[in-house]
């Protein structure tokens, strides 16, 4: 039997002695009337006016001193120290504290503000009950959960011990109210597309298969926010539309890329590019300010200040700077042997022109630091974006480019149906060739937009923008990351 085994049984017979003693461990109600912070912020009023307090809380720590049992209790606004006392509580309140309470507890007390003899600000308890009785020990404050993989694996322990974590959870949540913020005061309205698709549109990704039971028809989860379904929004008359929500790409897993994530995407009609990257410029400002407080950050080796200018990086540019190839005026097998020069390791199943000057890009922008945006992009790998006047190999399409990544993607939208049902056949054609990721045919696109769609400017970001300012990985910025499940030989 191993020690956590040992110890959970003896919880379990604590829990049976509470129970015969006709007590509920695990109640539905409890009775609070001040947070912990509250007694905080006014102990001294408190004290004075020797008014009863009702907290609640999960036991942090505890002390027993003969007579006299201390323990530090915190609620999700903070912590503070308790005192039970046997001549507070009574002789066999005070036993059964003893004999049956652990660490890790849940707790509901009545008691009155005191200053301990060593100026320590405290409660000292009248009443008590056990709210609900934990089973299984918390880890060692500075000796648990050291490994990643149960770090992970346990996050609701990581984040009960790890205050920074407890942080990371709390500026999530306000980057995504903050884009949210910006867009509605802006004039967008938030909706919500489908995420079941018959057709998966809006990216170059590989999509999750299931079926569904009640129609008999195999689906796709979808891989964009709603790309093809807000641009028919914006066929149905809507002029700013957003949706914030999760999406689903079967694909690899590394630092910047996972698999079930949080995108945000924006169809603007009457604006182009130009207009996006006007706006995606302050949304990123105003949404740094709001969950970090700063415009500066370290990411990786790089220090950037988003309140610098935002350059322009031309693709075509870039590429032949760093590489010596023209990405408008190169082969297959020319691009190929450039990346086995540089080293690039790159998939070769369905591998084409298209796959092979993306490859030759990324290993250019990870020397880039930015901010910034990459502006022309070739068409060849960008589906769905117009083309630009000047330029008809080029898309009117743009990145913002921090950090040596792209973090987000923008484009005056397409909205010539007959190019668009020619791209799509181009796509359709890597598909047949082994490309994976090359964009399906949505023909039903097509004819939605032969009713007519003003000109667009559309752009989405996903977590990964988060990930970045908060210089960590993807995954650790997941408050619950997929995992294997466990072996059934691990504990």
């Amino acid at each position: 039997m191993t020690e956590k085994t040992s110890e959970r049984q003896d919880r379990i017979a604590k829990l049976n002695e509470l129970k015969s003693q006709g007590i509920d461990p695990y109640p539905a109600r409890v009775y609070r009337d001040h947070e912990i912070i509250q007694v905080i912020e006014a102990f001294e009023k408190l004290e004075q006016d020797k008014a009863e307090l009702k907290l609640v809380g999960r036991l942090r720590s505890m002390r027993t001193h003969g007579n006299l049992t201390f323990a530090n209790l915190e609620d999700g606004s903070g912590k503070i120290q308790i005192a039970f006392s046997k001549a507070e509580v009574g002789q066999d309140s005070y036993k059964l504290l003893v004999k049956t309470i652990d660490i890790g507890d849940f707790v509901e007390i009545t008691g009155k503000a005191f200053v301990t003899h060593k100026g320590e600000q405290s409660v000292m308890v009248s009443e008590w009950r056990v709210i609900s009785k934990a089973l299984r020990p918390l880890p060692d404050k500075y000796h648990g959960l050291q490994d990643e993989e149960a770090r992970l694996r346990k996050r609701y322990l990581d984040i009960l011990f790890n205050p920074e974590l407890k942080e990371m959870v709390r500026k999530r949540a306000i980057f995504w109210q903050s884009i949210r913020e910006f867009l509605i005061t802006r004039g967008f309205q938030e909706v919500e597309t489908p995420v079941l698709e018959n057709t998966t549109g809006g990216a170059d990704a590989r999509p999750f298969v299931t079926h569904h039971n009640a129609l008999d028809i195999d689906v796709y989860l979808r891989i964009s926010m709603g790309e093809l379904w807000q641009k028919r929004l914006m066929v149905a008359g809507f002029e700013k539309t957003f949706e914030i929500g999760r999406q689903f790409r079967n694909e690899g897993m590394d630092a910047e890329h996972l698999q079930d994530y949080t995108q945000m995407e924006f169809y603007w009609s009457y604006a182009n590019y130009e207009d996006g990257m006007a706006l995606v410029e302050d949304l990123f400002k105003y949404v740094a300010e709001k969950t970090f407080g700063t415009l500066k950050f370290t990411i990786g080796k790089f220090e950037v200040d988003l309140g610098k200018k935002w350059e322009r990086y031309d693709y075509r540019e870039t590429v032949l700077k760093f590489t010596g190839v023209d990405v408008l005026n190169v082969t297959l097998e020319e691009a190929e042997k450039k990346l086995q020069e540089l080293g690039v390791d790159y998939d070769r199943k369905g591998f084409n022109i298209t796959r092979a000057i993306d490859n030759l890009w990324k290993y250019c922008r990870k020397q880039i630091g930015g901010p910034g945006f990459l502006v022309g992009v070739p068409v060849e790998v960008s589906p769905l974006a117009k083309r630009d006047d000047s330029n008809r190999e080029i898309a009117q399409k743009f990145h913002p480019l921090i950090a040596g990544s792209e973090l987000g993607n923008g484009y005056s939208e397409l909205n010539d149906p007959i190019d668009q049902a020619e791209r799509f056949m181009r796509q359709t054609e890597l598909r047949e060739a082994g490309d994976e990721e090359a964009q399906m045919n949505d023909a039903d696109f097509v004819e939605a937009l032969e009713y007519g769609m003003p000109p667009t400017c559309g752009f989405g970001l996903s977590e990964r923008v988060f990930s970045f300012l908060m210089n960590k990985t993807a995954r650790e910025c997941q408050i619950f990351p997929l995992m294997r499940p466990k072996s059934q030989n691990e504990e």
